[in-house]
């Protein structure tokens, strides 16, 4: 096997790993929760936790991988992954289980900017969508998986999943030691000395040009949330529709992207070129957001949130591969800045369209629409074909 497919293969699994254990633990926490006699505002808190350790420590394992290589820090990451779904699976009290999700988010923070950071060091630009594409379609495959593997393992013990899921992370593990080679070239990592946590050397790199990068990514991701979170109630008050019919759309919406960012995303990149799918996405996404508010029929609500996911998913790797190519900070903290705006906006997002939905039940979705519509129209201006693109 060509030694790039098989390192993509590895990290592929690996990210797919870690999203299951992070989907398996969405139907689990409530009665984890309420087994510790616990309520809702625990669970808020505890599922914020996980997000801001990501936002904060994203771009501190980036650092770290530019300074001591990607294998070292990706193995750190999946190693505490490890760790943390076994105290996951023994915890008993509230505290141990604020600790496992604060440090789950700090050590599993340790492997998105990592593997993306190892894609822009190994693919050629034109590729590089592709592989980016790949990544996002595991993780999306793994959240779409998760729900279902813990919900059907939890039926044994709320245990189990989580057992499961660290066995998972323990194989991948292997597979990296042995198979995985060092990404980052030695000569780079002995010539950069620059502090780990440099908040100016962040703060630069989000003045730069990929800061507006950054902030399309932001916007992006807030509408995904946007549109994912509130639906269950939308779907609800709207609709009438119970567990069924909500399980049902979501997993179309995780299918629908996780088949996009694999199959899609290279071929539309290799073609049109980032910026342009950037672009593309960007408006289309609007437009499905206004849709939605139209859909009136469970069929038309299914093709719209496909519709939705298409558009989404196929902005994502545009986004990252675009990022990574015109980059004048090392990949890692590039890769690990970008990912704390995607943690930013699962924080804000969801926060966001639930405020909305109190106002007013459509609300939701024509305030995506605009979102998305005022980012489509600041890409045009910000995004720049003709830019000089500057690899570090």
């Amino acid at each position: 096997m060509n030694p790039s497919k098989r390192n993509l293969y590895i990290l592929t699994f690996v990210l797919f790993v870690v999203m299951l254990g992070y989907g398996i633990v969405i139907p689990i926490f409530p009665f984890y929760i309420e087994n510790l006699g616990a309520g809702g505002t625990e669970l808020g808190l505890l599922t914020a936790s996980y997000a801001v350790m990501r936002l904060i420590f994203g771009p501190i394992w980036g650092g770290l991988s530019d300074r001591f290589g990607r294998k070292p820090i990706l193995l750190i990451g999946i190693l505490g992954y490890v760790i943390t779904m076994v105290w996951f699976g023994l915890a008993n009290t509230l505290w141990m289980l604020f600790a496992a999700r604060i440090l789950s988010g700090i050590l599993s923070s340790a492997t998105a900017p990592t593997t993306m950071a190892y894609i822009g060091d190994s693919s050629p630009e034109d590729e590089r969508g592709g592989g980016m594409g790949m990544l996002g379609a595991a993780g999306g495959v793994g959240t779409i998986v998760g729900p279902a593997v813990g919900g059907f393992l939890a039926t044994t013990s709320l245990s189990m999943p989580f057992f499961v899921a660290a066995g998972l992370a323990l194989l991948s593990l292997i597979l990296a030691i042995i198979f995985l080679p060092e990404s980052h070239p030695v000569k780079e990592q002995t010539e950069e000395k620059e502090a780990i946590i440099d908040l100016r050397a962040w703060w630069g790199a989000i003045l730069s040009p990929i800061g507006t990068l950054f902030a399309l990514t932001f916007i992006s991701t807030c509408g995904l949330m946007i549109f994912a979170n509130v639906f269950g109630l939308y779907g609800l008050e709207r609709f009438d529709y119970g567990p069924k019919e909500v399980g049902i759309i979501m997993m179309v919406l995780g299918g629908v992207s996780a088949l996009t960012q694999g199959f899609l995303a290279g071929p539309t990149t290799k073609k049109w070129g980032d910026a342009a799918v950037i672009k593309i996405g960007l408006l289309v996404t609007a437009i499905s957001f206004g849709l939605m508010i139209l859909a009136n029929t469970f069929i038309t609500v299914l093709l719209t949130t496909a519709f939705f996911g298409i558009t989404v998913s196929i902005q994502s790797p545009a986004l990252l591969s675009l990022t990574s190519r015109r980059a004048t900070v090392p990949q890692g903290i590039a890769m690990g800045l970008s990912n704390s705006f995607v943690s930013l906006g699962r924080i804000v997002g969801p926060i966001l369209g639930g405020v909305v939905l109190d106002v007013n039940l459509n609300l939701p979705y024509l305030s995506g629409a605009v979102i998305m519509l005022i980012a489509f129209f600041a890409s045009m201006l910000w995004i720049k074909p003709q830019q000089k693109m500057v690899t570090s």
